[in-house]
């Protein structure tokens, strides 16, 4: 079996962990990046698509924000439609700060070339990851390499970034460890049509017969979703039966037009909140999807995963540079403050705009009060506002 060294041993090659790497990188810190799939997998699964500002700030910090200010769709507000009506949250206006579209494919395509410029290690297809001796001052990792040949990299340090079925948060002690768990009613049906968006800017939709959501990739690629039933069959759904249900929830005043295009992915997504507590095993920290799952509907996933190796990188480099493992302990409870927000912030979002079958006519009218309080006041359009372009990073 091959054996080999590095200071930080990270699991996962999507955006957290490839941020990571470079934070590390630019504080001097050696890393190897090991990730099951191919890089072709990596650099063109489709998935979130909205950034933060913070999340962009650190693209700049580590010198991976050309392309991204080249192409980005930068938003300064977001629609939030009901009874037939859409009302404008001004977010650049409340919060001096704005959304960018920029899919989360694309960034991690630029920070793969990167990382491999800067003479970085990426490990792809390696299968039989496991984690050992994490409770040690040598803990490792093991795993089969592409050619079939053993190999085991023993580390300092150990940043899990391989999403909700990794093997990393699994590694960890059951009784050393509390999960949150939350499963909602619904899913979403998503498309991504070959077609211009209805707006410049997203609209999300409360509609009697269920949310939708009108987001964008670029000015010709269009991201749309359906509340549909948790179970639900998407073969039952042809192209025409989903343009229809777009159409249908759309109906109201000043309804904006709906460009129908050839539709290239039809995919549905179940919605879940779940969190882990602490997210930290003696020398394994965890980081994004394998800490905590937030339903989309608030933009939260990607940004929350760049913001916790945010946090992680500093303490990295705190104990590297004066031997203090302070925020190394604190790493966890800086996390989960804004974990729980962002969870928070999405639940509400969810809870705020989707339909609830086995909601009473009480609640129903609750819930559009809300939406009118949201809309009409300068202090719920700011708390949206403030939480939606995202809170500030401890670090």
């Amino acid at each position: 079996m091959e054996s080999t060294r590095t200071a930080v041993g990270i699991v996962g090659a999507g955006p957290a962990g490839l941020m990571l790497a470079h934070l590390l990188r630019l504080a001097g810190i050696e890393t190897i990046i090991l990730e099951a799939r191919s890089r072709e997998y990596c650099e063109t699964r489709i998935r979130a698509g909205l950034m933060e500002q913070g999340s962009v700030d650190l693209m700049d910090e580590i010198g991976a924000a050309e392309r991204l200010h080249r192409e980005a769709l930068v938003h300064g507000g977001i629609y939030i439609r009901f009874d037939g009506r859409s009302h404008h949250i001004d977010i650049k206006g409340l919060t001096s700060r704005s959304m960018f579209i920029y899919g989360q494919q694309e960034i991690v395509k630029d920070l793969i070339a990167l990382q491999l410029a800067a003479g970085g290690e990426i490990r792809f297809d390696c299968s039989g990851v496991a984690l050992e001796a994490l409770d040690t001052d040598t803990p490792a990792i093991r795993y089969v390499d592409s050619a079939g040949n053993g190999v085991r990299i023993t580390c300092d340090f150990v940043a899990g970034c391989d999403g909700f079925h990794g093997i990393s948060r699994p590694s960890i002690p059951v009784n050393a460890i509390q999960t949150y768990d939350r499963e909602y009613p619904f899913a979403w049906l998503g498309i991504l049509s070959e077609s211009p968006p209805i707006d410049p800017e997203l609209i999300y939709v409360h509609h009697p017969d269920g949310f939708a959501l009108f987001t964008m990739r670029s000015n010709t690629m269009s991201r749309l979703y359906l509340q549909v039933e948790v179970d639900e069959d998407i073969a039952k759904w042809s192209d025409d039966r989903i343009w229809s249900e777009f159409h249908h929830r759309l109906e109201g005043d000043e309804t904006p037009p709906l460009i129908e295009g050839p539709i290239l992915q039809k995919t549905i997504l179940p919605m879940r909140s779940f969190m882990t507590a602490p997210m930290r095993f003696e020398r394994l920290f965890l980081a994004g999807d394998a800490a905590h799952i937030v339903p989309p509907t608030g933009a939260k996933g990607m940004n929350l995963a760049l913001a916790d190796v945010a946090v992680l990188a500093r303490a990295f480099e705190t104990f590297y540079k004066s031997g203090s493992d302070e925020k190394l302990r604190g790493y966890s409870d800086t996390a989960l403050r804004r974990s729980w927000a962002a969870a928070r912030f999405s639940w509400w979002m969810t809870s705020l705009t989707h339909t609830f079958n086995d909601r009473l006519p009480f609640d129903n009218e609750v819930q559009l009060s809300e939406l009118d309080y949201v809309t009409r006041s300068h202090a719920g359009a700011e708390m949206l506002a403030e939480q939606y372009v995202g809170l500030p990073i401890e670090r």
